[in-house]
């Protein structure tokens, strides 16, 4: 997989992206016996796009946003808003 293509992946809209031309990550297969390196390397190339990809039949897409605040931070003011 060329990584000059993670910025334009990134991109992808999934709710304008048919199921279809998702990988489901429940079919993805990884040999543990291969190195750190070996076993990114065989991931990326069967999911195909690391940020945008099926479980069983839910379209995932997946961002990082720089922030400092901890994912515990988040739900705690996710939650507190609520009441």
């Amino acid at each position: 997989m060329d990584p000059s293509k993670f910025p334009q992946m990134k991109t992808i809209d999934i709710t304008q992206t048919a199921n279809t031309a998702l990988v489901d990550i429940c079919d993805i297969h990884i040999d543990t016996t291969l190195s750190q390196a070996k076993k990114i390397q065989s991931y990326l190339a069967q999911v195909k796009n690391p940020y945008c990809f099926l479980c069983d039949d839910t379209p995932v897409k997946i961002r990082f946003v720089s922030q400092d605040n901890t994912l515990k931070q988040l739900l705690c003011e996710y939650f507190c808003s609520l009441k």
